[in-house]
């Protein structure tokens, strides 16, 4: 595959020293989040909307573009549907949650119910599960939107959540309830540690967190999931990679077929299980 472009072109030309992963759809400039105006497709650099006006100065209205560059809009919905979920849970009891989950998380041959195997990424078992969870999105989902946009981001939460979902099923048992967005927010650990090693970032003190975090799943009487966790690390080291592997305008296709195509790996893995 191509290699990335050299050290400067990781950084912002307008910010030096602001990371990212975004390019300006015109000029294939790195862009930061504080310079990015959403276009049609993808994004575009403040120099490259200048000249855009000037040729249709009325082509997209003050209001639009402000709302085009609104903050985090993924990680901000994601946060507020899942507390909005266990709010839900807290008010209506198991009645409602078994709408999401029951039986066991991804069910069994006989009962086959798929969709748990992302609804139960909405589930929590306790105020301090989903905080706990909660606030560890905020802080990668904040970076990470920024610097994938958001339809990246959003299949990276998706595939990491279903990947964690894998994980439980191939390594545990599938009756066995599981809940909680750990698998998903793992996924995002997975592919920042991957983004950060190839744009020359320091990952040292993600690896430490990643590791303790591990290791505390392994540990008896916790009732930790740690299969959830792996399933998700590795599949969003596997996105990262795809992501920092295909990140010239150019490779954008590629990227698509691939993320598709491991997509469809994980449902057809999930499926294999269910027809055993």
């Amino acid at each position: 595959m191509t290699d990335l472009p050299g050290t400067a072109a990781n950084y912002c030309y307008r910010h030096p020293g602001r990371q990212s992963f975004i390019l300006c759809q015109r000029c294939g400039r790195t862009i930061c989040p504080d310079c990015q105006t959403q276009a049609a497709v993808g994004v575009i650099c403040p120099n490259c909307m200048a000249e855009q006006r000037k040729s249709a100065p009325r082509t997209k209205p003050a209001v639009l573009t402000r709302l085009a560059r609104s903050s985090h809009p993924v990680t901000t919905t994601i946060v507020a549907v899942t507390m909005a979920v266990y709010l839900l849970q807290f008010v209506l009891g198991d009645d409602f949650t078994r709408i999401l989950w029951y039986a066991g998380v991804y069910s069994y041959p006989g009962n086959f119910e798929p969709w748990r195997m992302l609804t139960s990424v909405l589930v929590h078992g306790s105020i301090f599960h989903v905080l706990l969870n909660m606030y560890t999105l905020w802080i990668f989902g904040q970076i990470l939107e920024g610097m994938l946009g958001r339809g990246r981001f959003l299949a990276l939460y998706g595939l990491s959540g279903l990947a964690g979902s894998l994980g439980v099923l191939f390594l545990s048992d599938p009756r066995i309830p599981v809940v909680g967005a750990s698998g998903a927010i793992f996924g995002l650990m997975g592919a920042f540690l991957i983004i950060q090693r190839h744009l020359g970032g320091n990952a040292t003190q993600l690896l430490i967190l990643v590791g303790i975090n591990l290791v505390i799943g392994f540990l008896p009487g916790l009732n930790v999931a740690w299969q959830a966790h792996v399933g998700g690390l590795v599949a969003g080291a596997v996105i990262g990679l795809i992501f920092v592997q295909t990140r010239r305008i150019k490779q954008q296709r590629v990227q698509t077929v691939l993320i598709t195509v491991f997509g469809a790996v994980l449902g057809l893995l999930s499926l294999s299980m269910f027809l055993v």
